[in-house]
């Protein structure tokens, strides 16, 4: 028997999905949750096999809902079931723990069909996430050439060519929504290349890196 639990802030559609999983003989919906707090609290002693997962909750978002989740359920599947096809969206949602992503509406016979997959190992993807993500990977990413002394400083730190990017930006003095939108990124990405740059110059700010790669040092 498939444990599933439902989290959506739509009382109709909460109420469908969990007669869906309760009208067959291999599934069983053991809990509805409108929100995200209450997701977090109630869910985890319930131990479900598989959770569907809205993004667009009335407190907190999905994929932080996800994130705080997975870790205290590291067995269980995470299937995003939300009308959001933003490709910024869906990394997030993966990156936070979820291992499918299905758009709304969603058929019962493709959500029955997805939450048994996941079980077997399989990864349930709408067609429309599944070509947004594999166009994603393979979109060439502008790489300008760095200026002089933040490429010297990268080079020395030991930076990657996207980490060297996101310096030179800095010390062109962009801010991070300017440099997501100069490289087709998220802001929450260039916040980690920003942390990671942070760390390889020993420094704990841009004034810092600033003053590093335009004093030399």
């Amino acid at each position: 028997m498939i444990k599933v639990a439902i989290v959506e802030d739509d009382a109709r559609l909460r109420e469908v999905l969990a007669e869906v999983f309760a009208s067959t003989d291999d599934c069983a919906c053991v809990g509805v949750f409108p929100d995200g707090a209450g997701a977090i609290a109630g869910i985890p002693p319930l131990q479900p096999d598989v959770i569907i997962m809205d993004i667009n909750l009335p407190d907190i978002s999905g994929d932080q809902c996800v994130a705080r989740i997975a870790p205290l359920l590291p067995a269980c599947k995470i299937i995003m079931l939300t009308i959001y096809q933003d490709v910024e969206m869906i990394f997030k949602s993966l990156t936070a723990g979820a291992h499918g992503y299905l758009v709304k509406p969603a058929m019962p016979g493709t959500l029955l069909e997805a939450v048994r997959g996941i079980c077997c190992g399989a990864v349930p993807m709408s067609p429309p996430i599944a070509c947004k993500i594999i166009d994603a990977f393979l979109r060439p990413v502008p790489v300008p050439a760095p200026s002089r002394p933040a490429g010297e400083a990268g080079e020395a730190a030991g930076l990657g060519p996207r980490e060297q990017v996101v310096l030179d930006h800095i010390v062109n003095g962009l801010s991070q929504k300017e440099i997501a939108a100069e490289l087709g990124i998220g802001v929450s990405t260039v916040n980690t290349y920003i942390q990671r740059i942070y760390a390889k110059l020993h420094v704990r700010n841009r004034r810092a890196i600033i003053a590093r790669v335009k004093g030399g040092g």
